[in-house]
């Protein structure tokens, strides 16, 4: 299989074709080797239309989602980003391309030293890696521009809202195993309007403001 091939109909098909359209995105989605961010057993999978096993009953995102989510957070460059949820590295490798700063939780050491290793290897310095409860935020780095989530809550925690930068937008999906919806939320001073994205499926946000193991 040629990947770089594989890529670039993985950008026309299933992100291009389903609205996404920020051609920032678009780019750093064409550039960056997915299959460099799942077993390499997987590899020839890495571009398909679904999300992939990386161990620790964790996944890399569908291609489409982490499209989707990315262009919500209208990044242009200047912006120091949280991510919640490290996993494999390649939502934090997508945030590193399109903003200034990134600051990047994951709960499970093994997948976090995972992940440092590919990004480093791949070239990302505009990076910062802590192990711990993503659900309590990062505050002594707050306020965030941008705060991308990559597992459902229940609710959304209130760390994220106090972390927020006035005008900064927090893209998380919320809900529970059966359903779950990807809201994206602006603040505006002391005031938040969230706008409802769509369905969406992800893994557990666990920690103090979210769910338990």
């Amino acid at each position: 299989m040629d990947l770089a091939v594989a890529r670039k109909q993985m950008v026309a098909e299933q992100l291009v074709a389903r609205g996404v359209a920020d051609s920032r995105v678009l780019e750093a989605v064409g550039r960056i080797p997915r299959h460099e961010f799942v077993e390499r057993g997987m590899a020839s999978q890495a571009y398909e239309d679904r999300p992939l096993p990386i161990g620790f009953k964790q996944t890399i995102s569908q291609p489409y989602m982490v499209g989707l989510m990315t262009e919500r957070l209208h990044l242009t460059g200047g912006e120091r980003v949280l991510e919640v949820g490290t996993g494999s590295g390649y939502q934090t490798a997508i945030l590193c391309e399109l903003s200034k700063k990134v600051y990047s939780i994951e709960r499970v050491k093994e997948l976090s030293n995972r992940a440092r290793r590919t990004l480093y290897r791949l070239g990302y310095v505009n990076i910062e890696l802590r192990v711990g409860d993503g659900t309590v935020g990062w505050p002594e780095a707050a306020p965030f521009d941008a705060i991308l989530v990559a597992a459902f809550a229940k609710e959304i925690p209130p760390s994220y809202r106090d972390q927020l930068a006035d005008g900064g937008r927090l893209v998380v999906p919320v809900g529970h195993e059966e359903e779950q919806e990807l809201l994206c939320v602006t603040r505006h001073g002391r005031e938040f309007m969230t706008e409802r994205v769509g369905g969406c499926r992800f893994v557990k946000l666990i920690g103090t403001f979210g769910w338990s193991e």
